[in-house]
C-alpha cells in the first residue's frame, strides 16, 4: 500500500467537503514534526501529543519537549495548533524493553516502542473525542513506515477511531524537515531516544 497516497486521498476529500477535523498527532521531536505539521495544518485542528517514554536521559527528554513547544509557538497555522503533555513513563518503556536490550536498532524492540506510543495516542484520542490520530515517526528514513501503519490500522480497529496513514518521508519530507529545522533553529538530536539507540547514534 502507498501510505502517502492514501493520506493524500483523505486530505483531498476533507478539502472537498470543507471539513476541518481534529487530530491527535504523536510527535517524537520538533524537527520531525516540523514537516508533518506544515503538511497537515491546512486540513486539521492539530493537537501534538508529546509521549516519548523511551527518551533518556530525562534532561534530553525535557530538552526535546522544550523544542517542541518552541516550534508550536513559531509556526503560524490557519487552524488550531495545541499540545497535550503527559507523564514521562520511562519505567513503562523499560518494562517493555526487558529482554530486548540486545536487539538490533530498527528491529523488534523498536516495533514494540512504536506500539507503546501509538497505543497511548489512540487511547487519548478516543478519550478526548478526536476525529483522527496519527504520528510523525514516518518522516524518518530510519523508521519502518510499513510497521508503523500496520500498528496504526490495528489500533484503529481496537479503539474505533480513524487512523491517518502516512509515509511523511515521501516527496522529500525528511529533507524538508531538515530545512525547517534550520529555519526555526531547532535542536536536532543524533540518536532516536532510548539508551540503546544512543549507543548506535542513529536518528
Amino acid at each position: 500500500m502507498n501510505y502517502n497516497k492514501e493520506m493524500e486521498e483523505i486530505l483531498k476529500k476533507l478539502k472537498e467537503e470543507n471539513k476541518v477535523p481534529t487530530i491527535l498527532l504523536h510527535s517524537c521531536c520538533a524537527p520531525c514534526s516540523s514537516h508533518v505539521i506544515t503538511t497537515l495544518m491546512p486540513y486539521f485542528n492539530i493537537t501534538i501529543l508529546y509521549y516519548n517514554p523511551n527518551i533518556e536521559p530525562f534532561s534530553e527528554y525535557l530538552k526535546r519537549k522544550e523544542e517542541q513547544i518552541k516550534l508550536l509557538k513559531l509556526i503560524k497555522s490557519p487552524h488550531k495548533l495545541n499540545i497535550l503533555d503527559c507523564d514521562y513513563d520511562n519505567n513503562l518503556f523499560k518494562e517493555m524493553a526487558h529482554d530486548l536490550e540486545k536487539e538490533k536498532e530498527g528491529g523488534v524492540r523498536c516495533f514494540k516502542c512504536y506500539e507503546l506510543r501509538l497505543a497511548y495516542t489512540a487511547q487519548k484520542a478516543k478519550e478526548n473525542n478526536f476525529n483522527y490520530f496519527g504520528t510523525t515517526l514516518t518522516v524518518s528514513p530510519f523508521k519502518n513506515a510499513l510497521k508503523l501503519n500496520e500498528i496504526g490500522f490495528k489500533l484503529q480497529e481496537q479503539y474505533h477511531i480513524n487512523y491517518l496513514p502516512s509515509d511523511f518521508k515521501k516527496k522529500n519530507g525528511y529533507k524538508n524537515s531538515i530545512e525547517l529545522s534550520k529555519k526555526y533553529n531547532l535542536y536536532r538530536q543524533n540518536y532516536c531516544g532510548c539508551i540503546y539507540s544512543r549507543k548506535e547514534e542513529t536518528i
